[in-house]
């Protein structure tokens, strides 16, 4: 289940194609104990990989498929199968969290690697690592930030691969801020964006509020 974004006195007026909200009850659930601060990092790491892999069914919701013969062990018939590359693009290291996850449902995708970290007085991110395949210009690509809070790694990373040749490309969150939105729609207004809540802001050290922290440090506990 997911609903296109309304608009709210706090919330971007984004294009309705760009935003969409994912309220299936199972997601808001695993929600809800990924923001409690007392869930231990062994089940902060399953509860985002379970949910990333639901959100996926979302995202690939409208994936092209083509029809293929195939014999089941009764008769002949035809059946439907993906048609087009999926490319899956963590940002380190938080979106290795979500990676899994959907990978589980997607094993024939290609994954790709950016690294990028935020500076700590400026909020601006900082690129460290990239690592993408060739064929980015036929892939359905899907970049997964788990937090799009002031929507600079996002948007860096979007812009990074639309330079190595990207043409469809969807943001999986978990919890985006209003500021985030907004950047990712001033910049890459092309994104469609898939995340499970709209929080309320960002506070005055970038940090999503209700939100759940840092992503990455309640996965890997550094």
């Amino acid at each position: 289940m997911a609903r296109r974004q309304k608009q709210r006195s706090n919330t971007p007026a984004l294009p309705r194609s760009n935003l969409l909200v994912i309220s299936h009850p199972l997601i808001q659930h695993n929600l809800t104990h990924l923001r409690d601060e007392r869930t231990r990092h062994q089940e902060f790491r399953s509860l985002l990989s379970q949910t990333a892999g639901l959100m996926v069914y979302e995202v690939t919701r409208n994936f092209p498929l083509k029809e293929i013969p195939v014999t089941t062990p009764v008769a002949r018939t035809r059946g439907k199968v993906l048609t087009q590359p999926i490319v899956l693009v963590p940002v380190l290291r938080a979106g290795l969290g979500m990676l899994d996850g959907i990978l589980h449902l997607l094993p024939h995708a290609v994954v790709g690697h950016i690294g990028l970290f935020r500076h700590k007085k400026t909020f601006e991110a900082v690129q460290y690592y990239t690592k993408l395949p060739n064929n980015l210009d036929r892939s359905a690509v899907i970049l997964i930030d788990p937090m799009l809070a002031t929507g600079n790694s996002a948007n860096a990373a979007a812009t990074l691969l639309k330079e190595h040749g990207a043409k469809q490309i969807s943001l999986v969150c978990l919890v985006a801020s209003p500021e985030g939105l907004e950047k990712i729609r001033r910049h890459h207004p092309d994104v469609t964006i898939y995340t499970a809540s709209v929080d309320k802001k960002l506070n005055a050290h970038a940090y999503i509020v209700p939100g759940l922290g840092d992503a990455g440090d309640r996965l890997f506990g550094t």
